[in-house]
């Protein structure tokens, strides 16, 4: 078995595994394995190169491999140095473990990757970037792909305490949080478990918004729920999120989400 595919084997029997289920019991195809990178620009640099390739050679050669609705993003924040967010959408762990073999096997994606391979060091535009890989969650199998208007997407990581808390987490997203979420539209994007990343053990989620009025509305109307408030006193959820890491998003203009 070539390394690459025997780490997506690896990975997967974690996620069933950390989701509490037996490994052959898990069924890969009918739901998604998002690969999430974060660049973090060099200060003063040029984001261009990155970009050209992303756009141009990248994000075109995974769409022929069946990984559709790519999503790019930046921060409403605007840090600096800046931050660059690049959501992968695989169709399973087998897409996702062949993906790269198969890339190098697409001449228009390599003719892309050498040009942006020549970017000399000087002219590099990230200093780094991490990538974490999530699974879809059961109540949520595959990206939502919201409307192309104006839109901004909260992104939100909930560390646990232990593996068991996020466990619980995830089956109260599943089963009792997820359907309030539909009644207060808080619009998700797309729920994942992170088998592989960093702030682990947490989960990892996107909700989209019109704007930031209708973020801060919808959230208050899902804090006032009355199934929210039963939902949160249940002991099976109890200490489920020890830590809330989040961030606002903007797509770039040619992001496919």
């Amino acid at each position: 078995m070539k390394r690459r595919q025997f780490v997506a084997a690896s990975l997967a029997a974690s996620a069933a595994v950390t989701s509490g289920q037996v490994v052959a019991q898990a069924a890969p195809a009918q739901k998604q394995v998002f690969e999430l990178r974060i660049y973090e620009f060099r200060t003063g640099a040029s984001p261009a190169s990155l970009e050209t390739y992303l756009k141009e050679g990248l994000m075109p050669a995974l769409n022929k491999l069946g990984a559709k609705n790519i999503g790019v993003f930046s921060e409403l924040a605007k840090p600096e140095p800046g931050k660059l967010y690049v959501l992968i959408p695989h169709a399973s762990w087998d897409a996702y473990s062949t993906s790269a073999t198969k890339l190098a096997a697409d001449s228009t994606y390599t003719q892309a990757r050498t040009a942006y391979d020549a970017v000399a060091v000087d002219k590099a535009p990230y200093a780094r970037y991490t990538t974490s890989i999530l699974n879809a969650f059961d109540a949520l199998p595959a990206l939502a792909v919201p409307a192309k208007e104006s839109r901004i997407f909260e992104l939100r990581t909930y560390e646990g305490y232990s593996e068991d808390a996020v466990r619980r987490k995830v089956k109260m997203f599943n089963v009792d949080e997820l359907p309030i979420f539909y009644k207060t539209k808080l619009n998700p994007v797309f729920f994942g478990e992170v088998i592989a990343g960093e702030h682990m053990p947490c989960l990892t989620y996107m909700l989209t918004f019109k704007n930031m009025e209708e973020r801060d509305a919808n959230w208050k109307q899902f804090g006032s729920h009355p199934d929210w408030k039963r939902v949160s006193q249940a002991p099976e959820y109890a200490n489920t999120v020890s830590h809330i890491i989040r961030v606002f998003l903007e797509p770039t203009a040619y992001s496919q989400v």
